[in-house]
């Protein structure tokens, strides 16, 4: 596989994963990394940021680097698939003759009026660059797994914050009630207020609309609803679903075009049931290190086996020294079994460095 150059654009856990494992697969072959990110920052530590907590990075280049992958820093802009050829914003061309398309998700802003502009996301680095821990009330959108931790964070974190989590549903609706419950008496403990059938149409200098045409005033709105994938498959000519995900065959291929391979969240991958598989790094990291074995197999000439995902666990943070997790069927329905307290938060610390190491993160930094 001297001659075979491999381009994998997007150096979340999805693509670290596939490089990580390209090395073993596809001996001799050119492998490269593009990114728009100099350093990898931990997307399930966001909301430890946000709430001004220091949290690890890695330098990209010295990462790859150890393991002879090249890594390239540019922002990707166009993909040429009749030249097979990446184009970056700085002008640089990336030939390739297999491309693994992982460009991950940002926070999804863009349907809901003012809420680009006047509200604080936590979907990527760049959302919170430049921002420092709310003070005043915290209003938190979004009841899901996302906003719950963060509200958590925010409220242990910082004692004398007021913080609202705003939700259509229960916190975290889709787990089991033992599960749920704990939830709600975390939130209570920590003095976050919930209210829920609320739903968000409009972000204001000044706070939220509602719905019902409720105003709702804040010192700052935090976003954790809703996700969007680049435009850029679309805008070449890749298969995508609705949402512009990349359109994949159970190999991870690309339907339209078999010289690329989508994994992460900007992939439409179906899973046992035959619904996509949902975002998130326990997907990402299983599917990087199965493309990479597909890609090796062709190489060689053989036809690899179908992707087989199953659901295990879903875990989550509920502040540093809180925790749950849930034990779920293969299809992410819930299981009996449910790990909350202090448990659940040293299991929960345990997954997320284990995820690092999967993407092929050192330890210790």
């Amino acid at each position: 596989m001297t001659d075979q150059r491999i381009v994998v654009l997007g150096a979340g856990y999805a693509g670290l994963a596939t490089a990580r494992r390209l090395v073993r697969t596809a001996p001799g072959a050119a492998i490269t990394v593009l990114d728009a990110r100099e350093r990898f920052v931990e997307r399930v530590r966001l909301h430890q940021r946000a709430a001004g907590q220091a949290i690890p990075e890695w330098d990209l280049a010295e990462v790859l680097g150890r393991r002879g992958i090249r890594f390239v820093h540019g922002r990707t802009v166009e993909l040429d698939l009749d030249a097979r050829e990446v184009r970056t914003a700085d002008g640089a061309a990336l030939p390739y003759d297999t491309l693994v398309y992982a460009l991950g998700s940002a926070a999804g802003t863009a349907d809901v009026p003012g809420a680009a502009e006047h509200a604080l996301a936590v979907a990527t680095p760049e959302d919170l660059a430049d921002a420092a821990p709310p003070s005043g009330l915290a209003l938190v959108v979004g009841a899901g797994a996302t906003g719950v931790e963060l509200a958590t964070e925010l409220a242990e974190t910082h004692p004398d914050l007021r913080v609202l989590l705003l939700g259509a549903d229960e916190p975290m609706a889709a787990l089991a009630p033992r599960a749920r419950a704990h939830v709600r008496r975390v939130l209570d403990r920590l003095g976050v207020e919930v209210r829920t059938d609320a739903k968000v149409t409009a972000v204001t200098a000044a706070g939220v609309r509602l719905a019902d045409g409720t105003e709702v005033a804040a010192d700052a709105v935090l976003w954790t609803t809703g996700f969007r994938v680049p435009p850029l498959a679309a805008a070449a000519g890749l298969a995508v679903d609705g949402s512009g995900r990349v359109r994949t065959d159970a190999t991870l291929r690309s339907l339209s075009h078999p010289d690329v391979y989508a994994v992460g969240d900007a992939a439409a991958t179906a899973g046992r049931d035959g619904r996509q598989l949902r975002m998130a790094c326990a997907t990402a990291l299983p599917q990087g290190g199965y493309a990479a074995t597909a890609i090796g197999a062709r190489a060689r000439g053989a036809e690899p086996r179908e992707f087989r995902f199953r659901y295990q666990v879903q875990c989550y943070s509920l502040g540093r020294g809180d925790g749950l997790l849930h034990v779920v069927h293969a299809d992410d329905s819930p299981a009996r079994l449910v790990i909350t307290g202090r448990p659940g938060a040293w299991l929960k610390e345990r997954i997320v460095r284990f995820a690092a190491r999967q993407a092929g993160l050192p330890a210790g930094l």
